[in-house]
């Protein structure tokens, strides 16, 4: 299912109410599930989340499993914040914070179905291809621009914000899960959330049972 025609604003995209910190104060995995279908702003830019991914300090996967480092101070502070990484020296990835703080606990945001500023992504990304922007983390940092500046910024501070699926956009596929891609340690967990069938989720495409 493509996106619409951007908006000239993306005002009318953001019908529905800003996600507070109360939202992401809770279970890291149940906030992954529902995050799906919210938009993500950045600025002009804008795109529904059709990909999460949850990490706790718990399991190995997670940067935070060792305690706190320089590289993930961010992990653990207030619920509803950003934690902005590096992978492999190449790709920034953003993630949200959640559960109370003190505890290394964060969403990933995989990929997006882009909606408003699409003209500035595909300046940012080189690549004209819709469902090529955003579907993956170090895609959709570029396509967003979200860099190293943006870790530890809450999300309520107007730089970045998420906001509650609206109705003035079409009603998603079902939510999958399955394990998580791209890791070595904790393989089995399912706590990889996308829509199935989106041509916006990054490779490969989900293959599991319904979450909703």
């Amino acid at each position: 299912m493509l996106a619409r025609p951007e908006h000239s604003d993306g005002e009318a995209l953001l019908s529905g109410r800003p996600v507070g910190r109360d939202f992401f104060e809770r279970d890291v995995v149940a906030v992954a599930r529902e995050l799906i279908g919210c938009v993500l702003r950045v600025g002009d830019v804008a795109g529904r989340i059709v990909e999460t991914e949850a990490y706790h300090e718990r399991e190995p996967a997670c940067h935070g499993h060792r305690g706190v480092t320089d590289r993930c101070r961010s992990l653990f502070g207030p619920p509803g914040t950003a934690y902005v990484y590096r992978s492999y020296g190449v790709h920034w990835c953003f993630n949200i914070v959640c559960e109370r703080p003190g505890v290394g606990a964060a969403v990933l945001v995989r990929a997006v179905e882009p909606l408003a500023g699409i003209e500035a992504m595909r300046a940012r990304r080189g690549v004209e291809k819709l469902t090529e922007l955003c579907s993956g983390p170090g895609k959709l940092c570029r396509a967003f621009a979200i860099g190293g500046e943006y870790d530890g910024v809450p999300l309520d501070d107007g730089a970045i914000a998420v906001f509650a699926p609206t109705p003035d956009l079409p009603p998603l596929g079902e939510v999958v899960a399955t394990t998580r891609i791209g890791i070595s340690r904790a393989t089995d967990l399912e706590w990889r959330f996308c829509v199935a069938g989106s041509p916006f989720v990054s490779r490969p495409r989900p293959r599991s049972v319904d979450v909703r």
